[in-house]
């Protein structure tokens, strides 16, 4: 036998399946969505009051006064929602934090809407309108605030009168 040249088969070139990748990127995606919008309705189901929530007593103290409503567009395309009035502090302690329920409503006066959040005061309204947490600049007794209050969004079956606004609850020292 002669030890001549031998056969060798070509190196197999073998195409890479992404199937299984794709599938799994898909998943991982498909599980961080609902681990977001989770949060979300978590975040905001904490944000609601019950309808039944007695106001603070120390509310009698914090007439709101003078709302007014407007609306702008953001950057995402949305709309936000602005709430703004007056609140003045008429009893004797200096107030640090106020927690404000608005409660929206439909054209058969059914709530479609019900938001808590901490009242801002309005501190500069040149070039634009700048809030703070009533806590950077306590309400002292007699001293009377312009507020506001913004909503990212507002129900569509909302019939766009003035929320009602319930005072729940005030930090006071």
């Amino acid at each position: 036998m002669s030890a001549g040249p031998q056969f060798v088969p070509p190196a197999e070139t073998r195409e890479r399946n992404w199937l299984p990748l794709a599938v799994a990127a898909a998943v991982v995606v498909v599980i961080a969505a609902v681990a977001v919008l989770v949060l979300q309705h978590g975040k905001s189901a904490a944000k609601a009051t019950p309808i039944s929530a007695a106001p603070d007593p120390y509310a009698l103290n914090l007439p709101l006064t003078n709302l007014a409503m407007s609306e702008s567009g953001n950057l995402a395309g949305g709309k936000l929602t602005y709430v703004d009035g007056h609140i003045a502090n008429k009893g004797a302690r200096v107030v640090s934090g106020v927690t404000v329920q608005v409660l929206f409503r439909n054209f058969a006066h059914e709530i479609v809407q019900n938001d808590t959040q901490s009242l801002k005061i309005i501190r500069m309204r040149e070039p634009y309108i700048d809030v703070q947490p009533v806590s950077a600049s306590p309400l002292q007794p007699g001293a009377q605030q312009d507020f506001r209050l913004i909503f990212d969004a507002v129900s569509s079956e909302w019939d766009g009168a003035y929320p009602e606004l319930r005072i729940v609850r005030v930090e006071t020292r």
